[in-house]
């Protein structure tokens, strides 16, 4: 009996000992990968990059419906879309940029939150036909970051700054003299769900920013939407002026294939969709 018992034990104590050798060589082969990099994983890269930066600047002609054109999310959110469009439009006018350039950048951010956010889809987003607006590290209806807004701000004021658009911009998101707290009225700004102007007014500096300082290192992007919508989901930091701008950004999943958030942003630009409610 006993050396059976014996056996038992030293057979558990074998096992053992080869679980923790198998735990062991899985670390170190864990560690091993993180050393040499290859579990480094590089941002989404649309594949239509370069076919857009040769195409942005063409009409859409015939086209097939995309898989995104098809899906309830984009049927809620074209529904919206046009609640707003005078909006977006007047948003548009004040900053001097293609209202169709700002509803790239939105078209990206809400179906990304309409699929991702299912059961809010579903119960609230879906039955009203709005839009989400998010109030704690992205903001608004287009996902701005707080830090990002501030930017915005500062770079209408500085002369020197790259971004700088000109005196003609300096003051056109001047707080009321008798503002307080800017830090919650920037906020209150932005998260406003019952008006969304200053959501779209804020994105669509952004973009400006973006196509001046491109310009003055000598490219024009402004015709080029998955490039400026890709720089909007990636911020300020990622703005790199150069000769061959590729687009991607957060990888977004709907009506069963999945997209870039750039890339989906570049196909809303070009389909007809809201063609005569946010022009190109």
């Amino acid at each position: 009996m006993k050396k059976n018992i014996i056996k038992v034990l030293i057979a558990l104590t074998k096992a053992v000992v080869i679980v923790f050798a198998l735990i062991g060589l899985v670390l170190t082969i864990g560690f091993l990968a993180q050393y040499f990099g290859l579990t480094k994983v590089s941002g989404a890269i649309d594949w239509r990059s370069r076919y857009y930066q040769n195409s942005d600047a063409l009409g859409a002609g015939n086209q097939k419906l995309a898989n995104w054109q098809k899906s309830e999310e984009w049927a809620t959110l074209k529904k919206a879309l046009a609640k707003d469009s005078a909006v977006i439009q007047k948003a548009g006018r004040d900053a001097g940029i293609s209202p169709r350039l700002i509803a790239t950048v939105i078209v990206g951010e809400q179906l990304r939150l309409f699929t991702s956010e299912r059961e809010v889809f579903k119960q609230i987003f879906a039955p009203l036909s709005i839009l989400g607006v998010q109030s704690q590290f992205s903001l608004g209806v287009t996902g701005m970051k707080y830090d990002t807004a501030k930017q915005v701000e500062t770079n209408l004021k500085d002369s020197t700054s790259p971004f700088y658009l000109g005196a003609g911009y300096q003051s056109i998101l001047d707080y009321p003299i008798l503002t307080t707290n800017i830090d919650q009225a920037r906020l209150d700004r932005l998260t406003d769900a019952h008006n969304h102007y200053y959501s779209y007014l804020y994105t669509a500096l952004f973009l400006k920013q973006i196509e001046k300082q491109w310009r003055n290192a000598g490219f024009d992007i402004s015709n080029q939407s998955g490039i400026l919508a890709t720089i909007f989901n990636l911020g300020f930091i990622k703005s790199d002026p150069n000769a061959t701008p590729a687009i991607g950004g957060a990888d977004i999943e709907v009506g069963g294939a999945k997209y870039s958030f750039g890339g989906l942003a570049s196909d809303f630009y070009h389909s007809n969709e809201l063609l005569a409610e946010l022009p190109r």
